[in-house]
């Protein structure tokens, strides 16, 4: 299914400097950095448990949750 992206002109920039200096076609390259995105996306979320973004546990609540704190 055809998706229509708009990347920021730097991305867009770097991309094309890889055009011309691998000769690969900027579609490839766009599926390979998705391909690889996605794939630590899924690593990382499946690692939290699904969880989309985690609140920062301070190091004293790591501390009494390890039974190491006060």
């Amino acid at each position: 299914m055809p998706h229509l992206l708009r990347l920021p002109r730097e991305l867009d920039e770097r991309l094309e400097h890889l055009v011309q200096t691998t000769g690969l076609s900027k579609t490839l390259l766009i599926e390979r950095c998705l391909e690889r995105g996605v794939a630590a996306l899924e690593a990382e979320l499946l690692m939290e448990g699904g969880q989309a973004s985690r609140a920062p546990t301070s190091i004293d609540q790591l501390l009494r949750e390890s039974g190491l704190g006060a």
